[in-house]
């Protein structure tokens, strides 16, 4: 087996867009051979194919490798976080995965009268980002295979170059345990708009994580499909906090693979009785506090005619220091803190920087922070995530309560909890769906139900049919008949 593929100028096609009919046609039938793979040897099979995608990426030579790579051929994020993403990641999708039937009948409700079996939804069509051209397609890749069906992803161009090389491990491994390799394909290179749209057009489920204008075309294309919202997670910093704790969990994930990830935190709003505190505290964690006359600099700087600056999107701090003029005190730094006071499109601050900038709020106390983050999901990011360091469970439950997201996540570093970890119950991914509050037909981390459908076995129980005064009763009796 070749741990790193090597990309030949011969396999790219002048008209790919004109070979989607054929790459899907392929993943059928090797989905065919895979059913009846499954059928001889069942979940004992699914689950061989499911770990041989896990090794393919898992492996530590592999993990640097690609993580080398992702970071060559994007110019985004850093190596180290790659090979821990591609490694911690992989690790968790499998024990999910592993512990979870998911072909013929995978639950009974006899009281019900209920059985429940797992069908493959067919060719998925996946549509991955450039910050992650190795661990999503991997990702999406085991939790297809799950459950019976085949893939195809469909990377950005600027990203293909990562994501090749990472199809090929896997379909060397898919090889190896005599498993067809088009069952994990990828579209040739050039990727263009029309071949994406081709795939999804033809696919049987089209899966989106990357820009909106991919998931607003997925669901244009005419066939089920479940895409992912816009990040900008905000966090609260309470009275109660662990100050130095939570200013560790911060820094650990805001620095994560230079602040690629959708779940990184994008502002952090702080109440005022622990304000200096706990600017203290994230400066001790290598936070820089920029000054009124860089915040400036800053503002102009990290967007260019609207859009991020490239040179400062997912790069190191020292990046930062040199676009953004930063005084000395800024050497050394591992993130850049900037203060705010408003939310919306006159104040970029508040939305999704990508980036190591930081923007810091001062509320008056956590009535006036849960405003706050209310305020900037309203503006962007609406239902994806928010988060707070506390040791009043009472204002975490009150946040989740009064506040449009799916997930709330409870003194944990935002980057590692929020696409499932090792301490909370969310199972993991890349992919967070954002609920109908982003347009996604999804509010959850997708998962490996989400590549299957359920066919339902229904016998008759006894009969449960109450009498009109149970349920009229109370009704009559307050409104009459």
């Amino acid at each position: 087996m070749q741990d790193t593929p090597t990309l030949s100028p011969s396999s790219t096609p002048t008209a790919p867009v004109e070979l989607v009919p054929e790459i899907v046609q392929r993943a059928r039938s090797a989905m065919a051979a895979y059913a009846r793979e499954i059928a001889a040897e069942g979940q004992a099979r699914i689950d061989e194919a499911v770990t041989a995608l896990a090794w393919s990426l898992y492996k530590p030579e592999n993990a640097r490798r690609m993580a080398e790579i992702a970071v060559e051929v994007t110019g985004l994020g850093e190596v180290e976080s790659k090979v821990i993403k591609n490694q911690r990641k992989t690790f968790g999708t499998l024990r999910d995965l592993l512990r979870v039937k998911s072909t013929g009948i995978i639950e009974e409700i006899p009281e019900k009268g209920i059985v429940k079996y797992a069908k493959p939804v067919g060719v998925v069509a996946a549509i991955t980002p450039s910050t992650n051209p190795s661990a999503t397609p991997v990702n999406k890749a085991m939790m297809a295979l799950k459950g019976g069906n085949a893939i195809v992803i469909a990377p950005p161009p600027t990203a293909w170059g990562a994501t090749k090389p990472t199809v090929d491990l896997m379909r060397a491994e898919l090889k190896k345990i005599g498993l067809p390799e088009d069952l994990v394909q990828v579209l040739p290179s050039p990727v263009t708009r029309e071949a994406t749209t081709r795939l999804m057009e033809l696919s049987d489920l089209v899966v989106c994580t990357g820009s909106q204008a991919n998931v607003r075309q997925a669901y244009k294309s005419g066939k089920p499909a479940i895409g992912v919202g816009l990040g900008n997670a905000p966090v609260i910093i309470d009275a109660s906090a662990d100050l130095d704790d939570a200013a560790h969990k911060i820094m650990l994930s805001k620095t994560f693979d230079h602040a690629t990830s959708c779940s990184s935190e994008n502002a952090v709003i702080i109440v005022d009785a622990v304000y200096d505190e706990a600017i203290a505290a994230l400066e001790r964690q290598g936070g820089y506090l920029a000054s009124p006359e860089e915040r400036e600099r800053i503002v102009a700087r990290l967007w260019q005619s609207g859009k991020l600056n490239r040179s400062v999107i997912a790069q190191a701090p020292e990046a930062l220091i040199k676009v953004f003029e930063l005084g000395p005190k800024a050497q050394g730094c591992k993130f850049v803190m900037v203060e705010e006071t408003g939310v919306g499109k006159d104040y970029p601050l508040s939305g999704e920087k990508l980036s190591l900038v930081l923007t810091v709020y001062r509320a008056k106390d956590f009535q006036d922070a849960k405003r706050i983050v209310r305020e900037i999901l309203e503006y962007q990011g609406k239902g994806h995530s928010c988060g707070i360091h506390t040791n009043t469970p009472e204002h975490a439950r009150e946040l989740a309560r009064d506040t449009d997201v799916v997930r709330v996540l409870v003194n944990q570093a935002h980057t590692f909890g929020n696409g499932g970890g090792f301490d909370n119950g969310l199972p993991f991914t890349l992919s967070m769906g954002c609920g109908t509050w982003q347009g996604n037909s999804i509010s959850e981390n997708l998962n490996w139900r989400c590549f299957v459908n359920i066919t339902h076995l229904v016998t008759t129980i006894p009969e449960d049919k109450p009498d009109e005064a149970e349920l009229f009763g109370a009704y009559w009796a307050k409104y009459g008949k």
